[in-house]
């Protein structure tokens, strides 16, 4: 009984010593094996052989840059396993422990963006893309809804998104030119949705737990750290006796009022004569003449338009924006659930392959759009000059607050139902009933006559006759 009451007292005293010196984090020893049989770890492990290694292979078959960055991004996802193991046996840092704490992860996206930037290469958006997408391993360092970061499973869908955009890039440019780059691209979407996606949302989906008992981060201080800044100026933090301190020059703005208060209020001001004054100058007349009145019209300010883009949120909406000259835009991998919003574009022509559920084209000048197929509507809303090809079927085409639209229907969209509001110089061109005759056009009109009869309103479209 008494050993056992010894070795009791001993252990206390050990836990006493190790508190004593808790200012000075003591380095423990991190056991990989205890932690690499858990679960997530399990999980993670299959992620990295499964989709990390699809997107490997398909870069063996580019090689060169796309090679290189591809092994950034494996040893990106295996320091992010190794921190994954870590956590287990961590307590959770303060801010500075926590930027330690992922400088391993934080080192390989450095260097995957640095491969990135500099002189643009051919595989520039290959390597925008890897760059791009590997933020969403930082889904690592969320600590809870005030940390500044959205929620893991939302932060790897916005970093996707952003890499999405040099993605869509690689398909369009590569689509029918080599199907490596497209396999490449692929898979590696496949590995943040769904792959890391998912990851997060069965293991982390509120954020990494961390031990309440384990090791805490060191963090030492480095040499060569900027020193902090010494005590204020004595003329700030002492206070001298009055007279040193009015026999002493003031400086700044003490100065300047000084040397204004000691000269006469009118000092430097020139006298103004009889022959300066208005009234007695020959060359005024006191009056404004008509003919030498000048009208001063403001320049109009430039309007600010923002980045061109062609790209797909969230995975329903393609939002195709200020596309400027481009005659060239395509859309291929369409879905019935999708929509696409066309805005700010000019003098362009998109082509849409494939069945969407919307299409809107909105203040949009001299633009021209062919589309396959919608389920809902196509809509046109503030636009100049555009014209429209439907090659398949839409049930309804709204235009509204539009002036001048070229309208092509084929023969089995005969039966789409027209709305216009607002709208002036609408023609529609239909086939006629000589398949290989030319298209016959029908012009909307834009003039109403309203008649009261029998308690109501008859209205009914404006005919002119042609001599």
């Amino acid at each position: 009984m008494d050993e056992r009451l010894i070795q009791r007292l001993e252990s206390a005293i050990a836990r006493l010593e190790s508190i004593s010196l808790g200012s000075q984090p003591q380095a423990v020893a991190f056991d990989a094996a205890s932690v690499s049989s858990e679960p997530s770890i399990v999980a993670f492990e299959d992620l990295v052989a499964e989709y990390v290694g699809k997107v490997t292979d398909a870069a063996g078959k580019i090689g060169g840059q796309v090679q290189d960055i591809t092994n950034v991004v494996s040893e990106a996802f295996s320091a992010e396993k190794e921190l994954l193991m870590r956590i287990k046996q961590t307590q959770k840092p303060d801010a500075r422990g926590m930027a330690e704490f992922l400088r391993p992860l934080n080192e390989k996206l450095t260097e995957a963006n640095s491969m990135s930037e500099g002189r643009r290469s051919d595989f520039f958006n290959h390597l925008r893309a890897a760059s791009e997408s590997l933020t969403a391993l930082a889904w690592i360092a969320y600590t809870g809804k005030n940390c500044g970061m959205s929620m893991p499973i939302g932060h790897v869908e916005e970093c996707w998104q952003s890499a999405e955009f040099y993605s869509n890039k690689v398909l369009i440019e590569y689509r029918n030119k080599d199907p490596d780059h497209v396999e490449w691209v692929k898979a590696l979407k496949e590995l943040y949705v769904p792959g890391l996606r998912d990851f997060v949302k069965t293991h982390y989906p509120l954020g990494p737990v961390w031990s309440a008992t384990g090791a805490t981060v060191a963090t030492s201080s480095k040499p060569g750290a900027p020193a902090p800044p010494g005590p204020p100026p004595a003329s700030l933090s002492s206070s001298g006796s009055s007279t040193s301190s009015s026999s002493q020059p003031k400086k700044g703005m003490a100065a300047v009022f000084q040397e204004i208060s000691s000269k006469p209020v009118t000092a430097g001001l020139r006298k103004v004569t009889d022959d300066m004054k208005t009234k007695n100058r020959a060359d005024r007349a006191g009056f404004v003449s008509s003919g030498e009145k000048q009208v001063r019209k403001s320049a109009p300010a430039a309007a600010k338009v923002g980045p061109p883009k062609l790209e797909l949120v969230m995975g329903r909406k393609w939002v195709v924006e200020n596309q400027i000259g481009s005659k060239d835009l395509v859309i291929d991998e369409c879905d019935p659930r999708q929509t696409v919003y066309i805005f700010g574009c000019k003098d362009s022509v998109l082509q849409i392959h494939g069945k969407v559920n919307n299409i809107t084209v909105d203040k949009c000048t001299k633009m021209g759009v062919v589309f396959m197929d919608v389920v809902a509507a196509f809509e046109i809303v503030n636009c100049s000059s555009v014209e429209v090809q439907c090659q398949g079927v839409a049930p309804t085409i709204s235009i509204d607050n539009t002036a001048g639209c070229q309208l092509y229907l084929s023969q089995y969209s005969l039966e789409s139902s027209i709305t216009t509001a607002k709208a002036s110089e609408v023609n529609v061109m239909v086939p006629g009933d000589d398949p290989a005759a030319d298209l016959v056009e029908h012009a909307l009109p834009q003039q109403y006559i309203h008649t009261y009869k029998d308690g109501q309103f008859l209205t009914t479209p404006v005919s002119h006759s042609g001599g």
